[in-house]
């Protein structure tokens, strides 16, 4: 992993908001590749890298059919999801998925 990407993923983990990230591969299925955070470990963290693929997906789906031809080509850049106990921020790029689980409140 190159290097700016390790320091990058080292100050979100230090954050004092953030709960956890997972980097995951893009593809037929989502696979995780790094994480960080107990709330992604085990199953638990699997289970959330299947969601955010298919909300990736769907979105992804749902902006092609609005968007039509006339806006051929126009991608998700950054998604941000908002509970009432935590927030999502979800960064996809054509080869990665790049997720931060972060409490709003702290």
């Amino acid at each position: 992993m190159p290097p700016e990407l390790e320091q990058t993923l080292a100050l979100l983990s230090a954050h004092r908001s953030v709960l956890g990230y997972l980097l995951l591969s893009r593809g037929d299925r989502v696979s995780i590749i790094r994480h960080s955070g107990v709330v992604f470990e085990g199953e638990h963290g699997k289970r959330y890298a299947s969601v955010i693929g298919r909300i990736v997906e769907s979105v992804q789906a749902g902006l092609e059919e609005v968007s039509g031809e006339e806006n051929d080509g126009d991608h998700i850049r950054f998604m941000r999801i908002r509970t009432k106990r935590h927030e999502l921020m979800i960064s996809p790029d054509d080869r990665f998925l790049l997720a931060v689980l972060h409490d709003p409140a702290t």
